[in-house]
């Protein structure tokens, strides 16, 4: 039987307001081991931002972390996908977009979780070196 999304997936996605700085979120995703902070508009999902969108689109263009938001810099209308989906689907949808990462929210838009790369590589290939990473305690 095919695995759904729900049954791989990261739970309790860290959410941060459009408004919250790029420091704040930094900190937040240090704290909570993750690599990415979902932006929120009341309550409603419009965008995501990533360690690398840190480095790529605020560090290397000298924007100040602590008056720069997230919403500045975030990529917005992120594709997303049902707890219920296949895991084959998530795996589609991340390969055609080249995403790493993919928000995870039901029919009434409440997030429930994010699946990774990650993820997907320990459900599939538990023995490869990403899955092994993946599952890895982080270095502190």
């Amino acid at each position: 039987m095919a695995r759904r999304v729900h049954e791989v997936m990261t739970g309790k996605p860290v959410t941060v307001d459009k408004l919250t700085s790029l420091a704040e979120a930094a900190r937040l995703m240090r704290d909570a081991d993750i690599g990415d902070v979902l932006v929120v508009d009341e309550g409603r999902l419009r965008g995501i931002v990533t360690d690398r969108d840190l480095v790529i689109r605020a560090m290397a263009e000298n924007r100040d972390p602590a008056r720069t938001t997230v919403k500045d810099i975030c990529s917005t209308e992120p594709i997303t996908i049902k707890p219920d989906d296949g895991v084959d689907q998530a795996n589609d949808l991340m390969r055609r977009h080249a995403l790493r990462r993919l928000p995870v929210q039901t029919a009434d838009g409440d997030l429930v979780g994010v699946v990774t790369l990650g993820d997907l590589a320990v459900e599939r290939d538990p023995g490869s070196a990403l899955a092994a990473i993946a599952a890895a305690k982080p270095d502190t």
